[in-house]
């Protein structure tokens, strides 16, 4: 990437957690965002958030669980926000639950947001990376993806899939420039742990904190074109909880 061209991210999941604290670290980096999440009304409080760094911040809704939308949407964002040379997938959902106990419709939901969305994603943003030769994509997975924990199936199985699409993708992608990595958290503090679809407790103050993980995801952006983060472990150093 020469020094004048400018970054320019487009971060999913960007509302909340680990994709607020992405867009603030980049911001601050003095990287234009894109803010891609559900909630226009969250959205645009992290947009304004924002305002005082002097970057480009534009909102957009989507719903990623809207698996045959999501290409054309991120295709029109693209074309919008213009010149995106940064994806970040962390759009995700947790689950919990014993693979004998998941109904089909549960793990098809958790396997469309975590893995067939991000696929969609990746897809729209492509053309415009291969256009320029030059690309960053970021998908964050999680532990539970080298480390599965029981109760955690379908989130684990579909965290083990993103890094396959990964590896796969870095390879098919090189040549155009484009550079692909796996990040793999271990428990983050975020409101995933306050959603109807987990039930477990763990002791949060333990947990790794959203802008720890944000700054990981800034530091592999800024790494020099020439020198790529494969995949990333990043866990709490009170280990696995």
């Amino acid at each position: 990437m020469s020094v004048q061209q400018k970054r320019r991210a487009l971060i999913t999941g960007a509302s909340s957690g680990i994709g607020k604290a992405t867009a603030l670290a980049f911001a601050k980096a003095g990287i234009d965002v894109a803010l891609v999440s559900r909630s226009l009304d969250k959205l645009e409080a992290v947009r304004e958030a924002l305002q005082h760094t002097g970057v480009e911040a534009k909102a957009y809704a989507v719903d990623l669980a809207r698996i045959s939308e999501v290409k054309e949407k991120i295709q029109a964002i693209a074309l919008d926000f213009g010149d995106i040379n940064i994806l970040v997938n962390n759009a995700g959902i947790a689950y919990t639950g014993t693979l004998s106990e998941t109904p089909l419709e549960d793990w098809q939901q958790v396997i469309d947001l975590n893995l067939t969305g991000v696929f969609q994603c990746i897809v729209g943003i492509l053309p415009s990376m291969r256009d320029r030769g030059t690309g960053t994509i970021i998908n964050v997975a999680s532990i539970a993806a080298k480390q599965p924990f029981a109760g955690w199936g379908a989130y684990s199985v579909s965290k083990a899939g993103l890094i396959a699409l990964s590896q796969t993708l870095a390879q098919e992608e090189r040549s155009h420039g484009i550079r692909v990595t796996a990040i793999c958290p271990g428990a983050v503090n975020t409101e995933l742990w306050d959603t109807e679809t987990v039930h477990v407790n763990l002791d949060r103050s333990k947990m790794l904190t959203p802008e720890i993980v944000a700054q990981s995801i800034l530091y592999t952006v800024l790494l020099p074109q020439q020198a790529v983060i494969d995949e990333l472990t990043l866990m709490p150093s009170a280990g696995a909880l």
